[in-house]
């Protein structure tokens, strides 16, 4: 199965991109790099946690960290769109061995409120201080001389932001593959006209612009792919080409009525709304989740 490729820059302003595909999650990892500077940002690593026996490790986060070593890369920011319900992320951990500063989109702080109340943590700070810059639409950043900026893209969560880095453009889950669709919009805060508002800003981009999905699910047993254009996009995703708002609405909340929630929801929202930061040690030095029970709906047997 292929879990890596580069797609490199065609000119002056424009990064290479390397993915990193992970088979457990069907997530995307990404390397974003200046081939002028050298300078990198990781956007929406992962940390690996294996559900069955509650290990977790650092596989992916290594990789992403042995690529960069091995490119004689300097990792400027290490970025996430949004806070995952599928994967822990890997920013904290990556903080800790490259320096570099963490950012996600301002609209955390919402995510947080939400989430502080199901899991009745009545003093966890819900202010975005887990991280150390929040983005706002329209804020510009730099990797090296590559010009980056923010565009704010809710509707799969509160808090979803796009990253436009030269000619290419991180859509997290907005859009997947055109041959699959789009991302869903019942998780709690989500929302399908929004959602749809989103994609839409994000189909105004120009055709050339490459498109890089947070995951992809290989539909037919396809190999995995996440690179696509907007032009693309227009033309040939099914849930998109030929659809209203109205349409795309109502093709979107009929399928997310079908749809079990994630299996790590519960327990990927407490490490991601802090940044990803574990839970602290307890006494005996170990750490917990807390799952609330009867807290979601979308149970298997419903």
């Amino acid at each position: 199965m292929k879990t890596f490729s580069l797609s490199r820059s065609t000119g002056a302003g424009k990064p290479d991109v390397a993915g990193f595909f992970d088979p457990r999650t069907f997530s995307v990892q990404y390397v974003v790099s200046d081939p002028v500077s050298r300078r990198c940002a990781i956007i929406d690593p992962v940390l690996d946690f294996d559900e069955k026996s509650g290990a977790t490790a650092t596989h992916h986060a290594d990789e992403l960290l042995a690529y960069v070593k091995e490119q004689g890369l300097e990792v400027q920011w290490i970025l996430d769109t949004h806070p995952h319900a599928d994967h822990f992320s890997a920013a904290r951990y990556l903080k800790e061995r490259t320096g570099a500063p963490t950012a996600i989109g301002k609209h955390v702080v919402e995510v947080q409120a939400l989430w502080k109340g199901i899991y009745h943590w009545p003093d966890f700070p819900a202010d975005g201080r887990q991280w150390d810059r929040l983005f706002a639409e329209g804020d510009t950043f730099r990797i090296g001389e590559l010009e980056a900026s923010v565009m704010f893209s809710p509707g799969h969560t509160l808090a979803s932001i796009t990253y436009v880095i030269g000619d290419a453009a991180f859509v997290h889950d907005t859009l997947f593959q055109p041959d699959f669709g789009t991302a869903r919009a019942d998780f709690p805060g989500g929302d399908a006209h929004q959602l749809w508002r989103s994609i839409q800003a994000i189909l105004a981009l120009p055709g050339e612009t490459r498109l890089f999905t947070g995951h992809d699910y290989m539909p037919g047993g396809r190999e995995p792919e996440w690179e696509s254009t907007v032009a693309e996009q227009r033309s040939r995703n099914p849930h998109l080409a030929g659809m209203t708002q109205d349409d795309y609405v109502a093709l979107r909340e009929q399928r997310d009525s079908e749809l079990p929630m994630p299996k790590l929801i519960l327990h990927s929202l407490q490490v991601n709304t802090r940044g990803g930061r574990l839970p602290e040690p307890e006494a005996n030095g170990r750490r917990y989740l807390k799952i609330p029970l009867d807290a979601l709906e979308g149970a298997a047997w419903d």
